[in-house]
């Protein structure tokens, strides 16, 4: 062996990373009966298994990469227990609950599965809020069994090399979790979830009217979808507002029971925000004021954005894989764009650079039309 052939190092794997956000996983798009579930919001199975597999094969077998899940893959607060959707969440609800998405969506879970066990492949989960039952242990034990492999999860954030990824609802006073109490025990006879108000507010409220008007909390933005009731549809503008008076009556005037711990602070920066979809730029902004961030990628806000300032600074937000019906002129009716943000690491170890990216899958002669 020459003195030549004992300095050649083996070549390190290529490294990519992927981050997606806001699938918002039900039990599946039809119900046991045959029938469709209304409540449902993910109609994309074929295109994610198709995602995960461009990935993890062809040019990117032999790659290094990790597949990060920034929060609300699932949404436990859109499946029934029983015939009735719960603002109690025990470990052992959680889990049924968790179940029976699986169930809804085996391609995709299936499609994880053979992710994780190639080689050089992770799954990284962040939790988000609609999503906080995965932080019980045993929701977390039986996703790693279904996946065969062990995730990582993240409870608020993950940092990497100058990245900084949460899902962004801790900027959102409606949909904040307290960091320090994420289980509530006191007085009860089990433990539960300490679910956020926003919680409260879509189980008590908003899956009422969705019932009825599926589409009602995918509209942007949210204050001309304001508007556009109150001129288009008054009954339901109107008895909107006398719930919404009640719902914050009930639970910020007149406290009574241990599982609703909001007070008027809370209250006030709600209002302050005046917005159930904040824009979290000027979070991501701070953010990037600490000198070890670079980039910060959120998905809180589901609508994909980006914004770069002084230094070399960028914010992403991820988007969603759901429907959104816009009401801006210049994106005016239903919006399907599967984004997700693809970070490379160049060769010559430089720093790495996330991209915005859209998944439009392969091509395909026909395919179910979604109606909601």
């Amino acid at each position: 062996m020459t003195a030549e052939e004992i300095d050649v190092k083996p070549e390190a794997p290529k490294k990519i990373k992927l981050v997606i956000s806001n699938l918002h996983m039900g039990k599946g798009r039809f119900l046991e009966n045959g029938g469709m579930n209304p409540l449902e919001e993910f109609y994309f199975n074929e295109k994610f298994v198709e995602y995960i597999n461009y990935y993890s094969s062809g040019i990117y077998k032999d790659y290094e990469v990790e597949l990060i899940i920034n929060g609300d893959f699932i949404n436990f607060l859109q499946v029934d227990y029983k015939g009735h959707f719960l603002s109690v969440l025990t470990e052992s609800v959680s889990l049924e609950l968790l179940k029976k998405v699986v169930k809804g969506h085996k391609n995709v879970f299936d499609a994880l599965a053979s992710f994780a066990s190639k080689e050089n492949k992770q799954i990284t989960y962040i939790i988000g809020n609609q999503d906080q039952a995965m932080l019980w242990p045993s929701c977390k034990l039986y996703l790693n069994q279904v996946i065969g492999s062990p995730i990582r999860f993240k409870n608020i954030m993950h940092y990497f090399d100058g990245f900084h990824i949460e899902h962004g609802h801790m900027y959102d006073a409606i949909n904040r979790v307290d960091p320090k109490k994420f289980f509530l025990k006191k007085n009860l006879p089990e433990p539960i979830l300490n679910l956020p108000i926003g919680s409260h507010f879509f189980i008590e409220l908003v899956l009422k009217v969705k019932m009825k008007y599926p589409f009602i909390d995918k509209v942007r933005p949210f204050k001309k979808l304001v508007t556009w009731t109150m001129f288009n549809h008054t009954k339901l503008f109107f008895s909107s507002i006398v719930s919404t008076v009640k719902f914050i009556v009930s639970n910020f005037l007149f406290k009574n029971n241990p599982r609703k711990n909001f007070s008027l602070k809370t209250l006030s920066r709600m209002l302050i925000q005046s917005a159930l979809f904040p824009d979290l730029s000027l979070s991501a902004r701070r953010l990037l004021d600490n000198d070890r961030i670079h980039t910060v990628i959120f998905g809180q806000s589901q609508g994909y954005k980006y914004r770069q300032w002084a230094m070399d600074k960028e914010f992403f937000n991820v988007g969603t894989w759901t429907e959104i019906t816009s009401l801006d002129i210049s994106s005016l009716g239903k919006v399907s764009k599967l984004t997700y943000v693809l970070i490379e690491y160049p060769s010559d170890e430089s720093r790495p650079r996330a991209r915005l990216k859209e998944w439009r899958g392969y091509y395909r002669i026909e395919e179910d039309v979604v109606i909601s």
